[in-house]
C-alpha cells in the first residue's frame, strides 16, 4: 500500500460495490455495514503499537464497507406511482437517444397529478422532434419495463433502473405544445446544442457526413445509419466515434498549443489551467455524457499535479479519477464505457514502454509518430480484449491495421470537424470549406468501409464466460514480464495460464453441447420457439417476423450463450398459436 494507496483503496472499494450488487441485499444490513465502517475509523485515533501496524488493514476494510452502504444506498428503488396503461400527459425532453427506422427515442419526465417519473419516448418520424425549450401534452401508451425471461438477453430494466427509469411509453399521434419559461441553465446549454445539431442538419453537406460530423463532435449518433456504425464496429474504430479520452487529449493540446504560441514567456500554468476550463466548458456543451466526463477527470487530476508541483503518476492520477466519479454514483462502475476507458489507460501504462522497446530506433519526428501509435494501439487494444469480449461477443480481427491507418488521421478528423462546428454554429462557415469537408470525409467513410469489407474482418458471436475472461486478464498481466524479459520462467507463465484457459474453454463447451432444452423467446409483442438438442438448434419464427431483428436480439444471444454456432430456423404455420415438443404444448403470440 505504500507504493499505490489510492490505487488500492479504489479497488477495495470496487470490491464493496461489487459485493453489495451480487451479495448483500437489505438496508439493515446497510447500517449494519455503516457502524461497522465507522468503528474501523476508529483506528486512525488509537495509539496503542499493534493497532497502529494494523491501521492500513482497517483502512482498507473500511473503503470496502464504504462501497456497500454507498452502491446500497443508490440500489434503493423509489416508490413507483401508479400509472394508467393509456392516458393524455404532460411531458418534458431530457435527453435524445438512438432512433431506428420507425421511431424516435427519448428520455423524458412524465407529470402526473401527484408525481412524476422517468421515460423512455418512442415518437414516430413523421412527428417534428422535441426540443428542451417546450412542455408536450399528448396521449400516450405507457408500461413497465420488464426484467428479460431468460438470461441470455440484455437486462434493458437494470440498464434503465440505474438511470432512475422504470417505464417506457409510446406517442402514436400528434402532440400539443407550450412553451417553457423554466429552462434551467442545464437545459438552456442541452437546448443551444441541439440548435447546433439543426444548424449541421440544414447545410448541404452530404447525410453522411452531416451524421460523422455530429457524432465526433457532439456526440449525437441517434441517426448515423446503420452502415457507417457497422463500419466503424467491424474495424474497431468505434472509439473514433465516441467522444473519448483521444478527442479530449487533442482538444486539450490544441487550445494549449494555440494559448502558448499568443501569450508572454512563463505563462504555462495559465494555459494549462484556460486549457482545463475549455474541455469542462466543451463537455458541459456536449451533454457531459459519460465518457467525456471520465475524460476530462482524467485530465484534469493529472495536470493538477502539474500545476501543484507535484510528481505526475498515472496510476495515481486514475485512482483518484475514479474515486470522484465512483463516489458521486457508483453505478458508472458498471456502465461498459467506464470499463474500457480505465482498462485501456491501465493498458497503455502496463505494456506501451514493453511494446515500444521492440520497435525500431525512433530518431525521428515521424518516426516517434508512428512508433507510438502502434505500440498505443496495440497496448489498449490487448487490455481491453478481455471486454471486449465478455459484453459484446465480437472482435474485429483488423482493428490494429485500421487502427494504424485511421488514428493518425483522427488529429486532422478531430481538429477540422471541431474547427467546422464552431463556424456553423456561428453560421459564418463559406461553402467551399463546407464542400472539402464533404468529400474529405465522404473519403474516409469510404476507406472505413474498404477496409471493413476484407475478409475475415469480424469475428461473431465468441463465446467467453468470466472464468476465461479472468484467466485472459492474468495472461495480459504476465504478458508485461514476457516481454519485458523473454526467459523460460516467464515464457511457463504464461503457457500454463494457455493450458488452463484452453482447459476451462473445451469443458465448457462439452457441458453445453450436451445439454438439450426447449425454450419460447419473448422480444416485444412476438413470441419465438427453440429446440437444442445436444449441439442441434432449430429455431421457429413466424413468416412475417423482421429476420434481422430476431438475428440481432434472439438467435445471436443464445448461440454465444449455449456456445453454439451451427442452426436452422424454420417458419411457423400461419397464425399458429401453440407448438406441441416433447409431450408439452409451448403457447405463442404474435405482434398481430
Amino acid at each position: 500500500m505504500a507504493k499505490q494507496p489510492l490505487l488500492i483503496l479504489c479497488c477495495c472499494f470496487i470490491s464493496g460495490i461489487i459485493l453489495r450488487e451480487h451479495l448483500f441485499t437489505g438496508q439493515k444490513l446497510s447500517l449494519f455495514l455503516l457502524c461497522l465502517s465507522a468503528f474501523t475509523l476508529l483506528s486512525w485515533f488509537s495509539r496503542n503499537i499493534g493497532i497502529i501496524k494494523l491501521r492500513k488493514y482497517f483502512t482498507a476494510i473500511f473503503c470496502v464497507l464504504l462501497g456497500i452502504v454507498l452502491h446500497g444506498y443508490n440500489l434503493s428503488q423509489p416508490a413507483l406511482p401508479h400509472i394508467a396503461p393509456q392516458g393524455t400527459y404532460l411531458f418534458k425532453l431530457t435527453e435524445k437517444l438512438n432512433s431506428n427506422e420507425k421511431n424516435r427515442r427519448f428520455e423524458v419526465i412524465i407529470y402526473t397529478d401527484q408525481s412524476s417519473f422517468g421515460s423512455v419516448l418512442s415518437v414516430p418520424r413523421s412527428l417534428p422532434e422535441l426540443s428542451y425549450g417546450h412542455y408536450y401534452q399528448a396521449r400516450l401508451y405507457i408500461n413497465r419495463v420488464e426484467e428479460p425471461e431468460h438470461n441470455y438477453q440484455f437486462n434493458y430494466a437494470r440498464y434503465l433502473s440505474r438511470k432512475d427509469i422504470y417505464y417506457q411509453s409510446y406517442l402514436p399521434q400528434d402532440y400539443r405544445v407550450a412553451k417553457r419559461k423554466d429552462l434551467s441553465f442545464a437545459e438552456t446549454i442541452k437546448q443551444k446544442r441541439l440548435d447546433v445539431l439543426q444548424q449541421i442538419d440544414s447545410t448541404r453537406m452530404s447525410p453522411r457526413s452531416r451524421e460523422f460530423l455530429k457524432g465526433i463532435i457532439l456526440a449525437d449518433r441517434t441517426e448515423m445509419d446503420r452502415q457507417t456504425v457497422s463500419d466503424f464496429t467491424k474495424t474497431g474504430l468505434v472509439h473514433i466515434l465516441a467522444i473519448s479520452g483521444s478527442h479530449i487529449v487533442i482538444i486539450f493540446g490544441l487550445v494549449y498549443l494555440l494559448l502558448m504560441n499568443i501569450s508572454p514567456p512563463g505563462y504555462r500554468r495559465t494555459a494549462i489551467t484556460a486549457s482545463l476550463l475549455f474541455i469542462w466548458a466543451f463537455a458541459i456543451f456536449i451533454d457531459y455524457g459519460n465518457s467525456v466526463v471520465r475524460s476530462c477527470i482524467m485530465i484534469s487530476v493529472y495536470y493538477i499535479y502539474v500545476l501543484l508541483q507535484r510528481k505526475t503518476d498515472l496510476l495515481h492520477s486514475m485512482a483518484l479519477a475514479a474515486w470522484i466519479i465512483l463516489f458521486t454514483d457508483t453505478h458508472q462502475l458498471f456502465d461498459v464505457g467506464f470499463q474500457l476507458s480505465f482498462v485501456a489507460v491501465f493498458g497503455i501504462f502496463w505494456l506501451n514502454q514493453p511494446i515500444l522497446k521492440y520497435l525500431p530506433r525512433q530518431d525521428t519526428f515521424m518516426k516517434r509518430i508512428l512508433a507510438n501509435t502502434f505500440s498505443i494501439t496495440m497496448a489498449a487494444q490487448i487490455a481491453t480484449l478481455p471486454l471486449v469480449l465478455y459484453y459484446f461477443h465480437q472482435f474485429s480481427a483488423i482493428s490494429v491495421i485500421a487502427n494504424l491507418i485511421v488514428v493518425p488521421l483522427s488529429n486532422i478528423l478531430i481538429i477540422f470537424s471541431l474547427g467546422m462546428t464552431v463556424l456553423i454554429g456561428l453560421t459564418i462557415v463559406p461553402d467551399f470549406i463546407l464542400y472539402f469537408y464533404d468529400r474529405f470525409i465522404l473519403l474516409v467513410l469510404d476507406l472505413i468501409h474498404l477496409l471493413s469489407e476484407l475478409d475475415g474482418a469480424m469475428m461473431y458471436n465468441v463465446p467467453v464466460s468470466l472464468p476465461e475472461i479472468v484467466l485472459m486478464c492474468a495472461g495480459i498481466y504476465f504478458l508485461r514480464f514476457l516481454i519485458k524479459k523473454p526467459v523460460l520462467k516467464n515464457f511457463v507463465r504464461i503457457g500454463l495460464i494457455a493450458i488452463v484457459f484452453t482447459a476451462v474453454h473445451e469443458t465448457l463447451d462439452f457441458l453445453y453441447r450436451r445439454k438439450s432444452e426447449a425454450l419460447v423467446h419473448t422480444f416485444f409483442r412476438e413470441q419465438y420457439f427453440s429446440v437444442k438438442e445436444k449441439d442441434r438448434i432449430t429455431f421457429w419464427i413466424h413468416e412475417n417476423s423482421d429476420r434481422d431483428r430476431v438475428q440481432k436480439y434472439i438467435i445471436d444471444p443464445y448461440l454465444t450463450s449455449r456456445r453454439a454456432i451451427s442452426y436452422e430456423v424454420k417458419i411457423l404455420p400461419m397464425n399458429a398459436a401453440s407448438i406441441e415438443y416433447g409431450g408439452k404444448i409451448y403457447r405463442l403470440k404474435t405482434g398481430n
